[in-house]
C-alpha cells in the first residue's frame, strides 16, 4: 500500500516538473509575439527572459533549506498555488514592466518546486533501486519538457495569443495543489530553527549578481560593468561561505563538501550544464542563421538533444545492474565527448543528420550523470538535509547553464570575429546587413558569416568534448573510493531514514526507540492538513 502511494505521488510530481520545464523553454518562442504586443524594448525583452531564471537561481538555496524546516509538502503546495495564480496574471499582463515583475515572482514560486520535489522523492522511496528509478523519471520529465516546450509554444501561438503559453502550466499546478494534500506525505526536521535573514540576503545577492554578470558578458559591448558585478557577487559569496561555517544551524551546510563523491558529482553537474548550454546556444543559432530554418522547424530539429537526455536518464538505473554507478557516469560522459567531436565535422545542410546525431549522443551520454549523479548528491546526506542537498544540485545546474551561455558564448564570438575578417561582429548583424545589400554583395556577406559561425560551432563542440572527457576522468578517478562502498552513501542515509523517519502514510506504527533519536520527524496527518 505504501509503495503504491509513493508511485502515485511521483506521478503527481511529474506533471508540474514536466510543464514548468516546458513553460521555461516555450517563452523563447513566445518572446517576439509578446514583445510586439506589449511594446517591449530590447532591454525589457532581456529582463522578461532572465527575471524568472535569476530569481530561481537566487532563491533555490533558501527554499531548499526552508522546506527542510517548515515541511516539504507544505512549501511545495504553497509554491504550486502561487505559480498557478501568477501564471494567470502573467498571461494577462498589460505592459512589459508588469510582466517582468510577475516573472520575477514566478521565479520565487518556481524555486520551491525542484528542491521540494527531490526531497520528497527521497523520503517517499526508501530502497536504492526504487529511489534511483524515481529520480531518473523526475530528471526525464525536466529534459523532455525542455525539448517539447518550443513545439508546444509553436502550436499554441498558431492557434491562440501569447498568454496561452503561460496558462499551459496552470492545470498541473492546480491539480498538484489540490491532490497533493491527500497523496504526498509531509516531512520536516524536528530541530528546525529560524532562517538567518543575513544568510538569505547574502546568498540571494551573491547568486543574482554573479549570474547576472555572466549573462551580461554575452550581450554587453563593454565588460567593465559585468566584471564588476561578478567581482561584487563573488565577494558577497565569500562572506556568505564564512558565515555558514560559523553558524551552528547554517542556511547551507558546506560540510557536505567533505564527501568526495558529493563534491565530484556536483562539479560534474556544473560543468556538464556549462557544456550543454553552450552547445545548445550555438546549435539553435546554427539551425536558424546558417541553415535558414524557421523557429518551429529549428525547435523540432533541436529536439534530439532534450530527448537524448531523457532517454539517457531513463536507461541509467538499468546500467547500474551491470556496472557501478561511477563507471556508468564516467562512461556516459566519455560518450558525450564523442558527441562533441562529431560537431566539429558539421558543415552545411548536407551534414544536418550528423548534427542531430551529435547533439543526441552528447545529451544521451549526460543522462546517467543527471539521473545517478543527482541521486548520489541527495543520497550522500541524512534525510533531514535532503532539501538543502537538492538546492545545491539545482544551483549547480543554473550556474553551469549561465556559465555555458556566458563563457562559451563569448568564446564563440571571438572565433566568429576572427573568421569574419571584420565584415560583421555577429551572425545576426550579417543577416541584417545582407538585407540592405545587393544580391552579389549579400551573398558574399552571408557566405563569410556562415563560414565564420560554422567555425564557432566547431570550436564549441571541441571545447565541450574536452570538458566531458575531463569530467569522465574525474569521476573515474573517484571510482576506487566509491567502489569500496558502492551505494553506501545512499544506503546508509536510507537506513537512517528508515530508522529515524517514517512518512505519515506509514500504515503500521514503528518502534519508538529510533524515533527518540531522530533528527527528522514525520508530521501527523491532522497537523499537516491544518496548514
Amino acid at each position: 500500500m505504501r509503495t503504491n502511494r509513493a508511485w502515485l505521488g511521483l506521478t503527481l510530481l511529474m506533471l508540474p516538473t514536466l510543464l514548468v520545464a516546458m513553460d521555461m523553454t516555450a517563452l523563447i518562442l513566445a518572446l517576439p509575439h509578446l514583445s510586439a504586443d506589449l511594446g517591449a524594448s530590447a532591454v525589457q525583452q532581456l529582463w522578461i527572459s532572465d527575471s524568472y531564471g535569476l530569481m530561481v537561481a537566487g532563491m533555490v538555496i533558501t527554499m531548499g533549506t526552508l522546506g527542510d524546516r517548515i515541511g516539504r509538502r507544505r512549501l511545495l503546495l504553497t509554491g504550486a498555488s502561487a505559480f498557478a495564480v501568477l501564471s494567470v496574471v502573467a498571461a494577462f499582463s498589460v505592459n512589459p514592466l508588469m510582466l517582468i515583475v510577475v516573472r520575477a515572482l514566478l521565479g520565487i514560486a518556481g524555486a520551491t518546486l525542484a528542491p521540494s520535489t527531490l526531497a520528497l522523492i527521497t523520503n517517499m522511496f526508501h530502497d536504492d533501486r526504487s529511489r534511483g528509478r524515481a529520480i531518473a523519471i523526475w530528471a526525464t520529465c525536466q529534459f523532455t519538457g525542455g525539448a517539447v516546450g518550443p513545439v508546444l509554444a509553436g502550436f499554441l501561438l498558431q492557434h491562440f495569443w501569447w498568454g496561452s503559453v503561460f496558462l499551459a502550466a496552470v492545470p498541473a499546478m492546480v491539480l498538484l495543489a489540490v491532490a497533493g494534500r491527500f497523496v504526498l506525505p509531509e516531512f520536516r526536521g524536528s530541530r528546525a530553527g529560524r532562517l538567518d535573514p543575513a544568510s538569505v540576503g547574502l546568498s540571494l545577492a551573491a547568486v543574482l549578481l554573479m549570474v547576472y554578470g555572466i549573462k551580461q558578458l554575452t550581450v554587453a559591448h563593454a565588460v567593465a560593468v559585468p566584471v564588476a558585478t561578478l567581482a561584487i557577487g563573488a565577494g558577497l559569496g565569500v562572506v556568505f561561505v564564512r558565515r555558514q561555517l560559523r553558524l551552528p544551524a547554517p542556511l547551507l551546510d558546506l560540510r557536505l563538501f567533505r564527501s568526495r563523491p558529493f563534491t565530484a558529482v556536483l562539479i560534474a553537474l556544473v560543468f556538464a550544464g556549462l557544456a550543454m548550454a553552450g552547445v545548445g546556444l550555438l546549435v539553435t543559432q546554427y539551425l536558424q542563421g546558417v541553415l535558414g530554418h524557421g523557429p518551429m522547424a529549428a525547435a523540432i530539429l533541436f529536439a534530439p538533444m532534450g530527448l537524448g537526455v531523457a532517454v539517457g536518464t531513463m536507461t541509467a538505473p538499468t546500467l547500474t545492474r551491470r556496472m557501478k554507478q561511477p563507471t556508468a557516469i564516467a562512461g556516459g560522459l566519455a560518450l558525450s565527448a564523442v558527441g562533441g567531436l562529431l560537431l566539429t565535422v558539421v558543415h552545411g545542410a548536407g551534414t544536418l543528420p550528423i548534427l542531430m546525431i551529435a547533439i543526441a549522443v552528447l545529451a544521451f551520454g549526460a543522462g546517467p550523470l543527471f539521473a545517478l549523479g543527482t541521486g548520489l548528491v541527495i543520497g550522500s546526506v541524512s534525510p533531514e538535509r535532503a532539501g538543502s542537498a537538492a538546492s545545491m544540485s539545482e544551483t549547480g545546474n543554473y550556474f553551469g547553464g549561465s556559465l555555458g551561455l556566458g563563457l562559451l558564448g563569448a568564446a564563440a564570438a571571438v572565433v566568429y570575429r576572427a573568421h569574419a575578417h571584420g565584415t560583421s561582429d555577429s551572425l545576426a548583424a550579417a543577416l541584417a546587413a545582407s538585407s540592405r545589400q545587393g544580391a552579389t554583395q549579400a551573398s558574399a556577406t552571408l557566405d563569410t558569416a556562415r563560414a565564420a559561425f560554422t567555425a564557432s560551432l566547431h570550436v564549441t563542440g571541441l571545447v565541450a568534448a574536452v570538458i566531458f572527457a575531463a569530467l569522465s576522468v574525474v569521476v573515474f578517478v573517484m571510482r576506487p573510493a566509491e567502489s569500496r562502498s558502492q551505494s553506501q552513501p545512499e544506503s546508509q542515509s536510507q537506513s537512517q531514514s528508515q530508522s529515524q523517519s517514517q512518512p505519515e502514510s506509514q500504515p503500521e506504527p514503528q518502534p519508538e526507540e529510533p524515533a527518540r533519536t531522530s533528527t527528522e520527524t514525520a508530521v501527523p496527518e491532522p497537523v499537516a492538513a491544518s496548514h
